[in-house]
């Protein structure tokens, strides 16, 4: 049989699992913090430590600016 303590120290575990749960939701909803998140990783992905772009990154826009290039200016040929 479980005495005062142990029903009270369950509560206390139950109380905290919910505060976290309730937490974590609340971040799941927070659409503004979900936003800079995803765009400091990105920001982070796409430069150096010291905040210049990669070279592979200026690499694919440029590949993607030169293809967009061609594109209209076969297109103007026809």
């Amino acid at each position: 049989m479980s005495t005062p303590e142990d029903i009270q120290a369950d509560i206390e575990r139950q109380r905290e699992h919910l505060a976290q749960t309730v937490d974590q939701l609340g971040h799941k909803l927070d659409v503004k913090a979900q936003t800079k998140e995803k765009v400091a990783e990105v920001r982070d992905r796409a430069t150096t430590d010291t905040g210049k772009p990669r070279p592979e990154v200026l690499g694919a826009a440029a590949a993607v600016v030169l293809g967009l290039g061609l594109l209209i200016w076969l297109r103007r040929r026809r």
